[in-house]
């Protein structure tokens, strides 16, 4: 007679980072130097009351647009990697920027997803509707008020972050397509095949670029993008061994 075999599973170990380190990992800013400014010295307060050997700050990009202090974000992104371990990943906002200095036709796309802001931030003053003189006029003049501190910044964003059992990255990853061979294009722009997938990633990956209301702790991913240009809050992810915790931060009512 057939009779049912019955094993015993172990349970998945948690991931983890090597002992002694601490991760900072932050969402999505958009322009909010002020929800910044709160986050860090939420961090700061952290830091004093558990002091840790190592500690790193992990940005996921998207630092400019909508919100309406982006050139005082990247200021304060760059003072504070004088002070502590910072790495600023790249960012599909961040792509925008870049770009428009190369080809100025593009204004009219990066307008709608929050441009005019960052062009304002650095005192700027674009038209809702600019015909191409005006778009050629704004990228001469923003390459002439770009400090080289920003400039260099933006040329140095790496797109991703490899740290123990964790990979840090803007967008997401394409499934299917390991870690070490994934395209720019995914790590900066991908949803839909990455957000729905349920398989393993080799790493859990920590992301941002879709805006939710409360962080999603999946097996498989961590989304830290609680929209802060609209909802006034700003996520940190705090990472130890295999113990997660969150910093969270909220604009004034």
């Amino acid at each position: 007679m057939w009779k049912p075999r019955f094993f015993s599973s172990t349970p998945r170990p948690l991931p983890r980072l090597p002992d002694g380190l601490r991760i900072y990992a932050v969402g999505d800013i958009h322009g909010r130097v002020d929800l910044l400014d709160w986050l860090l010295a939420g961090i700061d307060a952290d830091l004093d009351e558990r002091p840790v050997s190592k500690s790193i700050h992990v940005f996921l990009g998207d630092y400019i647009d909508r919100g309406p202090q982006s050139a005082a974000v990247l200021d304060r992104l760059i003072s504070r990697a004088k002070t502590h371990p910072t790495l600023c990943l790249k960012g599909n906002h961040e792509s925008y920027l870049l770009e428009f200095l190369q080809d100025p036709g593009i204004l009219e796309g990066w307008g709608q997803y929050g441009g005019l802001a960052t062009l304002l931030s650095y005192g700027l003053r674009p038209t809702m509707q600019a015909g191409p003189a005006e778009q050629e006029e704004l990228a001469v003049a923003l390459e002439r008020v770009l400090p080289e501190s920003h400039r260099k910044f933006l040329a140095g964003m790496p797109l991703s972050f490899t740290c123990g059992d964790y990979f840090f990255v803007h967008a997401g990853v394409r499934p299917g397509t390991s870690l070490a061979r994934q395209r720019e294009e995914d790590l900066l722009w991908i949803r839909g095949d990455f957000l729905l997938h349920e398989g393993d990633f080799e790493k859990v990956i920590v992301h941002g670029h879709t805006p939710v209301r409360d962080p999603e702790l999946r097996q498989n991913r961590i989304n830290i993008d609680t929209g802060a240009y609209a909802t006034g809050r700003l996520t940190c992810l705090v990472l130890e061994k295999d113990e997660k915790a969150f910093i969270y931060t909220n604009a004034p009512k």
